[in-house]
């Protein structure tokens, strides 16, 4: 591909617009969560998430070791608590990276301030490249409030291209 070419992939890659959530994962009694990105439903029946996981990562391999997730939905205003993820997962009492989280059904880590949550299973799973898309089938959700979701561009950064 020619420089002009793969500038022009990288540009429009970068212009997709992304949310930012937190994922969560509990195996035994390590528990690991993450910001990511790259999520987008791709079922209604059964009601199905894509989620990107760094492949080299320790939220990927809770993941993997447990088989189930949370996804919270992180709303305008949540970049610090984006950026808390950013970090290696530690947990405290009911703190986690700081923040307060609950738990549900899947034992998976839920950040309490969060706008809505969805949890389930995974039930699938692409690995190319340094990211896994793993699939997962939601089995439980609450909607605390309706807002606008947190995005990178309101972040003020870039992933992807």
């Amino acid at each position: 591909m020619d420089e002009q070419t793969e500038a022009a992939k990288k540009s429009a890659l970068l212009m997709i617009p992304y949310g930012l959530y937190v994922l969560g994962a509990k195996h035994g009694t390590e528990y690991a969560a993450g910001t990511i990105n790259w999520v987008t439903q791709t079922s209604f029946k059964p009601p199905l998430v894509a989620m990107g996981v760094k492949q080299e990562s320790g939220l990927y391999s809770v993941l993997k070791a447990s088989g189930t997730f949370a996804l919270s939905f992180l709303e305008t205003g949540q970049k610090d608590m984006a950026f808390a993820f950013f970090k290696p997962t530690r947990v405290e009492g009911q703190m986690v990276n700081g923040h307060h989280f609950e738990t549900h059904e899947t034992g998976a880590p839920v950040i309490a301030a969060a706008a809505a949550w969805v949890e389930g299973h995974i039930v699938g799973e692409v690995a190319m490249g340094d990211h896994v898309c793993m699939v997962g089938e939601i089995t439980n959700a609450a909607l605390k409030r309706e807002t606008k979701l947190l995005t990178l561009d309101e972040c003020g950064v870039k992933y992807g291209g």
